[in-house]
């Protein structure tokens, strides 16, 4: 555990982290003090390093601080501490709250030991909420049988849900997992595929493949997948199915048209859970075809057991600059 002091000859500019374990310090300082880099540039700090000290200046000098001390009992608990972990610390800064998840016996499936954080435990990795939207979602995802996520690209919508889908699955609180797209050309032309059915489709399928392939093995995945456990399929295949005992995800809502909307709603059977994703701003319809994803979003509101939950560019968890792209775009958007 570090110590965290004030420099007696300058304490409005300065502050001092000493840590006794000189290893930690050095897993925790990263390569090259790469880890350190990061925190000065996404806190506007500088860190100096002093034998098992370490010095903070700059206005958000105890902010950073604080960020230094979580790292450190992340590298003590064993825990990773790669960019993606540096940047959900930075964000979450000291929003540390309980999961609100009310089955009790699920709590343990996505709460750390300490209880002070949240993950998903799959069979690959161990997932984290990154920004305080993301904790929100995943809470809802464990709370509610029907869950929105609703927001632009890179904010983790989508493998959230998948995550959560695996990790219930594996713990045997549903039998399969179900996921689907609308098969809509984002404003392309791609004519005729060549191949049988799964060919055909298999290309607007591929997101969600890739987000398996990071929870599950690649022989149990197609092991899941030959037996129909899992089943990525078009928005189309789903009329006249009933979902019992399924994690069900909707990806690319806004893509759905308001009956596609209302036919695959009613597919939720007994034990089964849905989850919708989508980004109202990257509509691919024909112009004057209403967006399901926004007449769902209207007409269910106020039903209790459903939740919606919002993202901003502000959640962006991809490169740095998809955040910066889409805050250019949304200030350029006249409606906005």
């Amino acid at each position: 555990m570090s110590t965290l002091t004030a420099n007696p000859s300058d304490p409005p500019l300065e502050l001092l982290l000493e840590f006794p374990d000189n290893r930690l310090l050095i897993e925790l300082c990263g390569e090259f003090d790469r880890n350190l880099a990061q925190i000065e540039h996404l806190m506007s700090v500088q860190i100096l390093r002093r034998g098992n000290m370490l010095a903070v200046l700059g206005e958000a000098r105890a902010e950073a601080g604080e960020v230094l001390q979580k790292l450190y009992e992340r590298a003590e608990a064993g825990r990773s501490l790669d960019p993606g972990d540096i940047d959900a610390v930075v964000r979450l800064g000291n929003s540390a709250e309980g999961t609100g998840a009310r089955d009790g016996d699920q709590i343990e499936l996505f709460r750390g030991d300490a209880g002070d954080h949240i993950e998903i435990r799959t069979r690959k990795k161990t997932i984290e909420p990154r920004t305080q939207a993301q904790q929100a979602y995943v809470r809802a995802l464990y709370a509610n049988e029907l869950a929105f996520g609703i927001g632009p690209a890179g904010t983790g919508k989508t493998y959230l849900a998948v995550a959560v889908a695996v990790n219930q699955m594996i713990n045997g609180h549903v039998d399969k997992i179900i996921l689907s797209r609308p098969a809509v050309e984002a404003g392309e032309r791609l004519g005729f595929l060549p191949g049988d059915m799964k060919d055909k489709v298999d290309p607007y399928m591929q997101p969600l493949y890739d987000a398996l392939n990071d929870f599950l093995p690649g022989k149990q995945l197609a092991k899941l997948i030959e037996e129909k456990q899992i089943e990525i399929a078009p928005l189309a295949f789903m009329r006249g199915r009933t979902l019992s005992n399924a994690y069900v995800v909707l990806d690319e809502a806004q893509n759905a048209t308001a009956m596609q909307m209302k036919m695959f709603l009613t597919r939720l059977g007994q034990g089964s859970r849905m989850v919708i994703t989508g980004d109202p701003s990257q509509v691919d319809l024909p112009r004057g075809v209403t967006s399901g994803l926004s007449e769902a979003e209207r007409i269910l509101g106020h039903i209790d057991g459903i939740s919606f939950n919002y993202f901003t560019a502000k959640d962006v968890v991809r490169h740095p600059m998809v955040a910066r792209i889409i805050e250019a775009y949304d200030a350029d958007d006249p409606a906005k």
